[in-house]
């Protein structure tokens, strides 16, 4: 069996880690077709985190996609322990982006952050019941 040659990542990670960069700290966007710069710079934001993430997938499990099957992950009882304690921290961080840091960030990113964190949540503990109480008996 041929061996399966790994999908090229750094397009992706760079073109998304150049959108970020430009949406943290450079500011530059046109009004574009709603007439609101912040606008544009949030969906350059999104589209941004998307790439990184696509990015992240491919150099991780070797292989095009977008969703982690858990027959992908080679220990998921230490990665969904790992990614409930990300999740958590990046919910907390979402806290201090909507509040004490909210003048410095943009609006909806206390928001964005929340629904990332609530996925990562929502995906460890999905893997721990999964290979814990709710695992096929065989």
């Amino acid at each position: 069996m041929a061996e399966q040659v790994a999908p090229e990542w750094r397009p992706h990670a760079v073109l998304g880690a150049l959108m970020m960069l430009d949406t943290l700290l450079i500011d530059l966007a046109p009004a574009g077709p709603w007439d609101s710069e912040s606008f544009t710079l949030g969906v350059i934001g999104l589209t941004g985190l998307a790439l990184l993430y696509v990015a992240w997938y491919r150099v991780t499990f070797k292989r095009k996609g977008l969703i982690p099957w858990m027959d992908l992950w080679k220990d998921p009882s230490g990665s969904s322990r790992k990614l409930l304690g990300v999740g958590i921290v990046t919910i907390a961080l979402a806290w201090l982006t909507g509040n004490p840091l909210q003048d410095h960030m943009p609006d909806p990113a206390g928001l964005v952050l929340t629904l990332i964190g609530l996925l990562m949540v929502l995906q460890a503990v999905y893997v721990m019941l999964s290979i814990g109480p709710l695992a096929d008996q065989e």
